[in-house]
């Protein structure tokens, strides 16, 4: 868990370590809404809002740092503790959580 006011730094701090394809899990005490970036390459990243709407962005790595604030803001207005988890290899079913149907 770490504080609201320290997690940009500790993001980029933890992305600059990520390979590339994995991604970073952000989420609220109650793991209830989510934030997910996933590392492109070093200057392209994708990010997926799941949370009080479902959205997909993908920014360069010079304008993260807005994004992520608005996201923050947005997705964890009352939050004073962030969960962050290094995540491996993105694969969209697992990470959102998918179910299909099998026929």
């Amino acid at each position: 868990m770490i504080d609201k006011t320290k997690i940009l730094e500790t993001v980029y701090e933890r992305l600059k370590k990520l390979p590339s394809g994995h991604y970073l899990d952000l989420r609220t005490y109650k793991r209830n809404r989510s934030v997910f970036i996933v590392k492109n390459d070093d200057k392209e990243f994708l990010v997926i809002e799941n949370g009080y709407s479902n959205e997909r962005f993908t920014v360069e790595g010079d304008k993260l740092s807005k994004l992520l604030k608005t996201l923050i803001c947005k997705e964890f207005p009352r939050s004073n503790k962030i969960r962050l988890y290094v995540m491996g290899e993105f694969q969209e079913e697992e990470a959102l959580g998918v179910q299909r149907k099998i026929i």
